[in-house]
Parts: structure tokens; sequence; C-alpha cells
């Protein structure tokens, strides 16, 4: 029997712009089109959203600090208090989201418990991402149509989910602080650990997000709709440069977009009460929050990853599934390495003839910010409704590898009162693994774990290396400063395990390779 407070997802909607910069609906605006495109999905008249009882927003990129949220950019103090009032609604439940793509499953997450204990009843969760436009008219020093963003509101909202930095001032010093220097990082350690040459962990990478990029080409909403070779994604050029070795830019996240989703959840017997057919209603059967040891000095390894490896085991256990009961899976695709990382977690092929998105991959579909697995959990209602009787899986990332959530779907109905464990319950597994001791001013001797060289647009920019001294202690360093010779050397051979000297001169360190050290002054 299907217990009343059975939390379903009802509608899901998205939204992509491609017009104007200019006329680029403001980003409440453009949630509000997904809001508005779910509650179609739905099959509900328009004055259901004024009815919500609660409401989240995903938080865009511009209030996640550093250097964006520091532009003259007007914008909404209290996104979700704004959303609400464009759409007619006062939710007793608003919350907005700190940084972290892992938020949209773990607000599918922490809506499901909220309706299965009877605080909610019809819930909405929304987000997008504006840089796209917003980009090009900060470039243009055209602010005018900006103003569009401005909500007059001092109210802070509340927020949901860890708000924590990601990462310590110590590893922001040698580069640490963007996905784009990290993801490459472990995407070495991967492949030194499988034993793959470059060429064929490069060929595998791009065998890997060649069927992504096939995917978008049939999705209607996605950034860049065009099947890819898997030489092209992988083959420097003029219009794919390195961007963090071994990425080059079609391997990346893009952010630069302008696009929205939606997902609106009741209980079961609201939805019934509304006329919501049960064809229409999807269950979450299964689903996870972990947190890795948050600083990336702090990993156990950078070839792996416990907190995902213990999210899956725990939202299969709770949907009584396991991988083989799977028939789709939405994998969070920033980077290679983030897909491949979940799939060796999870017991999952790469080359797994289910598919590994249903959008077609954030370098592809695009990579609306915090929001990009909305799209995902959209999709997934999508494709649960076309075969009702499959389960399929998601899993959502932020940071780097840090803050992870999963989700267990299907049109299949859950039995009996809905529950999920206390997070507090597996967490801690994940806390009490061993990590190594850190340092902050190494000397002497040491080996690399893993390492990239960070590329401008003019070419090699910096070197960053994560290595143990001669005490087994982790650092983080950077590589001489303009010493291309060693960059490129970095590049052109594995070197992952190569010895060398660090120093450190007051405020950085850095890291020689023995090679080098006659050559360095």
């Amino acid at each position: 029997m299907i217990d009343p407070n059975t939390p379903v997802l009802i509608g899901g909607g998205q939204f992509t712009y491609r017009g104007a910069p200019e006329s680029c609906p403001p980003p409440i605006g453009l949630c509000a089109r997904a809001a508005e495109a779910a509650l179609a999905d739905s099959g509900l008249n328009q004055q259901i959203l004024t009815q919500i009882d609660g409401l989240a927003v995903v938080g865009f990129t511009i209030d996640a600090g550093g250097n964006l949220s520091r532009m003259p950019i007007p914008k909404a103090k209290n996104p979700p208090k704004a959303l609400a009032k464009a759409l007619g609604a006062s939710p007793v439940w608003q919350t907005y989201t700190h940084v972290g793509g892992n938020t949209p499953q773990a607000l599918v997450n922490e809506a499901a418990e909220r309706i299965a204990k009877g605080d909610n009843k019809l819930v909405l969760l929304a987000g997008a991402e504006f840089l796209g436009s917003m980009m090009k008219l900060v470039q243009a020093s055209n602010f005018g149509p900006l103003a569009a963003h401005q909500v007059d509101d001092e109210e802070a909202p509340a927020m949901f989910g860890d708000g924590r930095d990601g990462c310590s001032p110590y590893e922001a010093r040698h580069g640490l602080e963007f996905p784009t220097n990290v993801y490459p990082m472990f995407e070495n350690a991967y492949r030194a650990n499988l034993g793959r040459s470059l060429e064929a962990h490069s060929t595998a990478m791009g065998a890997l997000f060649a069927p992504f990029t096939e995917v978008a080409a049939q999705n209607p909403y996605a950034w860049f709709p065009q099947a890819q070779t898997a030489e092209t994604l992988v083959t420097p050029s003029a219009s794919n440069r390195m961007v963090g070795f071994p990425y080059p830019k079609r391997l990346n996240a893009i952010i630069q977009v302008d696009q929205s989703a939606a997902v609106l959840m009741a209980s079961y017997a609201h939805a019934k009460s509304l006329g919501v057919p049960e064809s229409q209603m999807v269950f979450l059967h299964g689903c996870a929050d972990t947190i890795e040891k948050w600083n990336v000095l702090d990993r156990v390894d950078y070839h792996s990853s416990p907190a995902m490896r213990v999210g899956v085991r725990e939202a299969f256990a709770m949907a009584g599934k396991s991988l083989a009961d799977m028939s789709f899976f939405d994998l969070y695709s920033c980077f290679p390495v983030a897909v491949e990382i979940a799939a060796k977690e999870m017991g999952l092929a790469t080359d797994d003839p289910r598919g590994l998105t249903l959008t077609g991959g954030l370098p592809y579909f695009g990579g609306p910010g915090n929001n990009y697995s909305m799209h995902g959990i959209v999709e997934m209602i999508h494709r649960c409704r076309k075969e009702p009787e499959a389960f399929g899986f998601l899993n959502a990332n932020g940071w780097f590898l840090t803050k992870h959530a999963f989700g267990i779907y299907s049109c299949q109905p859950t039995m009996g009162a809905w529950a999920r464990k206390p997070k507090k319950s597996y967490q801690g597994e994940i806390d009490a693994m061993a990590s190594p001791e850190v340092t902050e001013t190494p000397t002497g001797a040491a080996t690399i774990e893993t390492y990239t060289v960070i590329h401008a647009r003019e070419g090699m920019r910096m070197g960053i290396v994560i290595g143990r001294d001669e005490a087994g202690r982790r650092f983080v360093a950077n590589t001489p400063k303009g010493d291309i010779d060693i960059m490129a050397d970095l590049e052109g051979r594995e070197s992952v395990g190569r010895e060398g000297q660090v120093v450190h001169d007051g405020e950085r360190n850095i890291f020689t390779p023995q090679e080098f050290l006659g050559s360095v002054v």
C-alpha cells in the first residue's frame, strides 16, 4: 500500500535561452520559466504554483564568492522570496543553497523527507544559470539590461547545505581553488593508478565523452547540440586549447550558459487530490548524501572516492536494488574523471551499453553552475515515465569531488512509510578514514603524488604539484615561475612518482623535478 505521505515527483521542466544577451530573462525570470514548464509537465492548471508550501532555489554562481561575486552586477538578495513573489506564492519553507553541484539532488532528498514527515505537501525546486548572457554584457560594458536582475529585498534567505569554502588558504595560494585546476590532478592520478600511457588515456577520455555528445545532439535543451568524434574532443587545436593538462577545452564543463530547470514534488495523497494520474508520478526509491574529507590535501588518495562508494552503497540499500537493476544513469560529468571515479565506485564499466548520461553532460548539454543535476532529474522523470517498469540512478557532485548526493528513481511505487537513514549514520565511516599528515612548509627531497599544468590562452602558465616529502607528509607546490621547460616536461611523460626537490620561499612552495635541479637558480 502506498503511504499517503509518500513523496512523488509530479513535474519537471527546462528552459534554454538562445537569444540576444540584452533580452535574456533575469535569473528569477529563468527560474519562473522552468517552474511554468514543470507545472505544464504535471498537467495541472496555472494556479497550482500559487499553492506551493515549499520552495528551494539553487544558488546562482554570482552568489558563490570569488571574482564573480565581486562584480558590480545587480542581483536578488533573497532569490526564493523573489521567485515566490513572481509566482504569486507564499511558501512556509523557503531556502537558498550554498555552492555545490550536489544541491539539486540533495534538495530532492530533503524535500522528500519533509513531505514524508508531513511538513510540506507541494514543493517547487528551481535553479538557473545566466552567465552566458551576463558575461557577454559585461564584456561589452553594457550593464543596462542587468538592472532587471535587481530585486529590492534586504532580508537574507535561509541557507541550505554546507557553506564552507571549497579549499583552504594554503591550497588557494597554490591554485587549488578552481575546478579547472583541481580535476586534472584527479585525472592524472587516476591514469597513473591504472598504469595507462598518456596517449592511451587520452584516447580513453575521448571514447568516454564522445557518446555524451551524441546524447546532447538529440537534446533540444543542449547548449552544444552536436555530435563530436572522440579524436576531436581530445586533440588540442586553436578551438580546443589546453586548459589544465590533460584536459583541452572540450573536456571541461561549460558554465557560461543561459539555462534553467525546475521540479515539482508533492505527497502522494496531495498529488491524487490535485488529479495527477499515477502514470505521471515518479518515486524516489533510494537516496543518500555524503561528504568527502573536505580539503583536497586531506583526501585518502586522488584516484578514488570513499564518499561516492559509501553513498552509492546506501542509496542502493535504501532502494533494495543493485546496479544490475538500473536501466539508465545520469552521472555527474563536469570532467571525465568525475564520471570515471563514479563508475569505478559503482562497479560500472565506462562503456556500459546502458549509457552514462541522460542530458549529454556538462561540457555539451551545458554546465549551468550548481543547477546541472536539476536538468538530469527532469530527464530522469521523463525517462522513467517512458519506461515505467525501469529504475534509474543519478549522482550529483559539488566542489572538487567533495559533496555528493544520490537518487534512485522509478515509476514503480514505494511501499510503506518513506524514510531515509540519517546522514550521520554513515558519514562517520568516511570521516574516520586515515589521511596523510599535511605540511605547509616542506623542504628537501620529495615525490610527485599528482600534478597538472595550467594553461592560459597564450600558453603554459603554472605547474601545480601535490607531493610527499621524505617523511611522507603531503604538500602542494608550484613549479618555478615561468619555467616552460619544466611544465612541458611534466606534460610530455608520466610524472606521477617522479622525484625532485621542494622548497618554501616564504609565500609558496616550489617543486623542481630532479632532472632540472642544475638548471634552476
